[in-house]
C-alpha cells in the first residue's frame, strides 16, 4: 500500500484538493441558497443541475479525450470549475445558479476522469486493487475536510467561494508536473440496458434508487440542516458523519459480501438505513438523532454501490464486467438527477423531515424489491460463483467503474488459478 502511495501520490494529493473544492461548493450552495431567501424547491432545481452535467460528461468526455488529448481538456475544465465557483456569488440567482451546477457537475466529472485514467495507466494487475482502495479514501477525506472549511468560514461572504476555485487551480500542479500526458483511453462500449436488466434487475433497480439517495444525501443535505436550524458547524459534522461512516462501513461490508448471499446483505444494510431515516424522521430537531441516522444512512447506502455491482457481476460472464459498469452508471445517474428534486417537493410538502422519509423510503423499496427477487430466482437455480468486492464510491465515473470491473475479473481469474 506504501509503494503504492509513494508511485502516485502526486495524483493522490491533487485529487483530494478537487474533492475538497468539490464537497465545499456542494455544502456552501445549499448554505448560501437559504441567505439568498432560494425556496427548498428552488435550491432542489440547482442541486440536480450538477448530476445533469455529470452523467451528460460521462459520455462525452472520452469523446473529448480522443479528439484533443487529456492535458488540454484537464486544462480546460479545470479552468471552468474555477471561473464558475468565483461566480456563485456574483449571481444569485436561481437559474445561473442552476445553470452554474450543470457545469461544474460537467467539469467535475471531465477532470476526474481525466486523472483517474492517469491512475489507472500507472497501476498494473498487482496494485490495481490497492489504487483505487486509496483512492477511494482520498475521496472521503476530501469531502470531509471540505466540511471543516465550511464550518470556520462566513457562508454569507465571498472567501468560502475563493477557497475551493484556488484548490482546483493548484490540484493541477501536482497532477500535471508528474504523469505521463498520454496514456491510452479506451472506453468499453456500454451493455445495452435490455440485457443488463435481464442479467440482474435487482441491481439495475438498486442502482436507479440508490442514486436518488446518494444525491439527496450530497445535494440537499445542507439544504436540510438549514431548513432543520442546525447551526453551520453542526450541518458540517452532520455531513461529515455520512461519509466517515461509509469509508469505515466500506471494508466490513465488502468482508461480509465474499461470505454470504448478497441478497441478503442487500435486504439487511437497506433495512438498517431505512430505519435510520425513520428514527430521524420520528424524531425532528434532535441532532444527537441525526448523527445517529446519518451514521447508519450513509454508512449503509455508499457501500451499497459496490455491492450492487458485485451482485450484478455475479451473473455476468467476465468479458461482459466492463461493459455492464456503463449501463449501470448511466441507471444510477438517471436516478441521482431525479433525487434532489424528489427531496425538495417533499420537503416543501412535509417541511425538512421529508428529507428523511425520502432516504427510508428509497432503501426500504430496495429491501421490498431484493426481497421479491429472492422469490424469483433462487439461489441454487443458476450456478454461480461470487466475484470478490471491490470498494468504489458512489461518486464514481466510467474510468473507476472499469477500474473496479478489473479488479474483479483479475481477483476472480486469481482463485480460478489457486483452485486449479
Amino acid at each position: 500500500m506504501i509503494a503504492v502511495f509513494n508511485q502516485s501520490w502526486a495524483l493522490f494529493l491533487g485529487m483530494f484538493m478537487l474533492m475538497i473544492g468539490n464537497g465545499v461548493q456542494g455544502t456552501l450552495l445549499g448554505l448560501r441558497g437559504d441567505v439568498e431567501g432560494f425556496s427548498t424547491f428552488a435550491l432542489s432545481i440547482i442541486m440536480s443541475g450538477y448530476f445533469v452535467g455529470f452523467l451528460f460528461s460521462s459520455k462525452m468526455t472520452p469523446l473529448l479525450i480522443q479528439r484533443v488529448g487529456h492535458v488540454r481538456v484537464f486544462a480546460a475544465l479545470g479552468s471552468m470549475v474555477s471561473a464558475v465557483l468565483i461566480l456563485y456569488p456574483v449571481l444569485p440567482d436561481v437559474w445561473s445558479w442552476t445553470l452554474g451546477r450543470v457545469i461544474i457537475g460537467f467539469c467535475f466529472c471531465g477532470v476526474y476522469i481525466t486523472a483517474e485514467s492517469w491512475l489507472n495507466d500507472s497501476a498494473d494487475n498487482a496494485t490495481r486493487g490497492k489504487s483505487l482502495s486509496i483512492y477511494m479514501i482520498v475521496q472521503m477525506a476530501g469531502i470531509v475536510a471540505a466540511q471543516y472549511i465550511v464550518a470556520t468560514g462566513d457562508v454569507s461572504g465571498y472567501i468560502l467561494f475563493i477557497v475551493p476555485s484556488v484548490l482546483v487551480s493548484l490540484a493541477f500542479a501536482p497532477i500535471l508536473l508528474s504523469v505521463r500526458p498520454t496514456p491510452a483511453f479506451d472506453q468499453a462500449k456500454p451493455m445495452t440496458l435490455r440485457h443488463l436488466i435481464a442479467a440482474s434487475p435487482l441491481a439495475c433497480l438498486g442502482m436507479f434508487l440508490l442514486g436518488g439517495i446518494f444525491s439527496a444525501q450530497f445535494g440537499m443535505a445542507a439544504v436540510y440542516g438549514t431548513q432543520a436550524g442546525f447551526t453551520v458547524g453542526q450541518i458540517s459534522i452532520f455531513i461529515s458523519v455520512i461519509y466517515v461512516s461509509a469509508l469505515v462501513a466500506q471494508y466490513p461490508i465488502g468482508w461480509m459480501s465474499d461470505r454470504m448471499d448478497r441478497r441478503i446483505l442487500i435486504i439487511g444494510s437497506t433495512l438498517v438505513g431505512g430505519f435510520g431515516g425513520l428514527l430521524a424522521f420520528a424524531a425532528p430537531g434532535d441532532f444527537t438523532v441525526v448523527l445517529i441516522a446519518a451514521a447508519l444512512v450513509g454508512g449503509t447506502s455508499n457501500p451499497l454501490y459496490a455491492l450492487l455491482i458485485a451482485y450484478a457481476n455475479d451473473y455476468l460472464e467476465k468479458e461482459d464486467m466492463a461493459a455492464a459498469s456503463g449501463g449501470l452508471l448511466f441507471i444510477n445517474g438517471v436516478g441521482a438527477i431525479a433525487g434532489p428534486l424528489l427531496v425538495g417537493w417533499l420537503m416543501g410538502q412535509l417541511g425538512p423531515e421529508g428529507f428523511w422519509l425520502f432516504l427510508a423510503l428509497l432503501s426500504f423499496g430496495i429491501a421490498l424489491y431484493a426481497v421479491y427477487r429472492m422469490t424469483r430466482r433462487a439461489r441454487g437455480e443458476m450456478d454461480i460463483e461470487q466475484v470478490s468486492y471491490a470498494p468504489v464510491s458512489a461518486t464514481t465515473t466510467p474510468v473507476i467503474a472499469e477500474i473496479a470491473q478489473e479488479v474483479y475479473i483479475e481477483t476472480e481469474e486469481e482463485e480460478l488459478l489457486q483452485t486449479d
